[in-house]
């Protein structure tokens, strides 16, 4: 096996499972295990991960120097080679930050290089940069970073200032391939398709002799997760979807026919109403997902009580989180910074039904893997991510039903073109969002003072990293004529180039 240590960083898990991709067991641990807790896992390597500190302020973390004396291959990550610069060497602040592509000049092909061509697409995010190692070769550079990765080939410690985890950082897979089994010796014994028999135990374990109130919202994660569970413990599982009034045109329709051929026990409600007037005047991203997220458990509570009188048995509340949901709220590291709430995992302190999650640890492309798995209709699989809050994270700042409608009617044309054109399929995400501002436009002669909607579509492979998608000029030129010319109220339509990080792939 391999272990990760977490510092932090966003993508720490994202380590662990491209480790467990190449076949190798892995396992993450805090940053301040110890060496000889380490040692009783004999793992063949161990990987530091990034993380948002900076070595030098006060309270960051740090690790147990002595790990780097075990014999143990090391290699550490962003604030991973950090933490080796203030022990071996010298760490700066530097003026120039790197966020995003960068070219990597690569120095030697071998090591953890081995394959490598001279010159490589990575992905940096950092501020800090170290300076001087001693003992380490430095063996790759950037534009901005001349110490991009070190080597020290005799005591097998090994450093990369940029995030070869991410699937940006094109030869990210080959370098970690190089130290789980060029350095490490590290052997295949992990495959992920034996995953679907030991979540299927642990649900009927946990669950035993009670029943599940399965929150389901039509796209691919829940799903997987509610088939998983109807899976373990049959007729036990009670399927709820519920309209926040936040979804797409025609949404609901469809949810309904595809589900009640799927799950024996499926309800849907009609909360829209109720959502809409408890966000009136509210503007802030994060109070509107803590309005939703909580409504939306109460809304639960209330079918389940009124589910009790035929099934008295329900005592767990089923969600389709996934790890991504949970990194960005800082639910899995002591010193990560929290990105956004979800409303999955924003829950009350009294709230009555325990919640299972068979999916909380797993990526997007590892759960469609497991749907294929499982059956789940290719339909709902190829869907695009959709968030838990719907088109109300995507209405920035407050949200009223003009808005609503005006949004609805913009991202229908974007999803309906993205899927004529034959594009849907190859990009991860695409949405629409309306920005809470006006701009002067002119039609038909005449003076317009209407919104703006931007449209943002991502490549992805895990929605940790995202990278804008090149949509032909054709394409957007389509959907914005189409948009202000059918959507009346909008007159003016934008392309957001930003990628993930630094920005996110939602607004709020």
């Amino acid at each position: 096996m391999l272990v990760v240590i977490n510092f932090g960083s966003q993508v720490a898990h994202l380590i662990a499972r491209r480790i467990r991709q190449l076949g190798v067991y892995s396992e993450i641990l805090p940053h301040d295990v110890s060496p000889e807790a380490i040692q009783k896992l004999r793992p063949a390597g161990i990987i530091l991960s990034g993380g948002p500190a900076s070595v030098y302020e006060e309270g960051a973390p740090h690790v147990d120097e002595r790990i780097f004396e075990l014999s143990i291959p090391v290699l550490g990550i962003c604030y991973g080679l950090q933490l080796m610069g203030q022990k071996y060497g010298k760490v700066e602040n530097k003026q120039v930050k790197e966020f995003g592509k960068a070219a990597l000049q690569v120095k030697q092909t071998t090591g953890i290089f081995k394959g490598l061509k001279k010159e490589e697409q990575v992905w940096m995010s950092h501020g800090d940069a170290v300076t001087a190692l001693k003992g380490f070769e430095v063996i790759g550079s950037t534009p901005s970073c001349a110490v991009a990765a070190v080597a020290d080939e005799k005591r097998k410690l090994y450093g990369v200032q940029f995030h070869p985890e991410v699937a940006h950082t094109l030869p990210g897979m080959k370098i970690l391939e190089n130290f789980a089994f060029g350095i490490c010796k590290a052997e295949k014994d992990f495959n992920i398709s034996d995953m679907r028999k030991t979540l299927v135990k642990e649900i009927r374990d946990e669950v035993k002799e009670k029943e599940v109130l399965m929150a389901i919202s039509g796209g691919v994660d829940s799903t997987v997760a509610a088939t998983l569970i109807q899976e373990a413990i049959g007729d036990k599982l009670h399927c709820v979807f519920i309209d926040h009034g936040f979804i797409r045109e025609g949404e609901k329709a469809e949810v309904d026919a595809a589900y009640r051929k799927l799950f024996k026990n499926y309800y849907s409600v009609d909360a829209s109403e109720l959502f809409l007037k408890q966000l009136e005047g509210v503007s802030d991203p994060e109070q509107k997902r803590k309005i939703i997220g909580h409504l939306f458990i109460e809304v639960f509570e209330k079918k389940a009580k009124e589910l009790e009188k035929e099934h008295p048995d329900i005592a767990f509340l089923g969600q389709g989180t996934i790890y991504p949901d949970r990194v960005e709220s800082a639910q899995t590291s002591k010193t990560a910074s929290k990105i956004k709430s979800h409303h999955n995992v924003t829950l009350p302190e009294k709230m009555k039904l325990k919640v299972i999650e068979p999916l909380k640890d797993f990526y997007k492309d590892d759960v469609r893997a497991l749907g294929k798995q499982i059956g789940v209709p290719a339909a709902i699989l190829s869907r695009h991510p959709f968030p838990g809050p719907g088109l109300a994270i995507r209405v920035l700042g407050e949200i009223t039903r003009e808005k609503l409608g005006f949004l609805k009617k913009a991202d229908a044309i974007f999803i309906e073109e993205l899927k004529r054109s034959g594009e849907y399929d190859k990009v991860w995400q695409a949405l629409a969002a309306l920005f809470p501002v006006k701009t002067v436009g002119v039609m038909g002669d005449a003076r317009t003072y209407q919104y703006v909607v931007s449209l943002r579509a991502v490549t992805s492979i895990d929605a940790m990293t995202a990278d804008w998608a090149k949509l032909p000029y054709e394409l957007l030129e389509r959907v914005s004529t189409r948009i202000v010319n059918e959507v009346k109220g909008i007159n003016r339509v934008v392309y957001d180039l930003t990628q993930k990080p630094p920005g996110t792939i939602e607004y709020e």
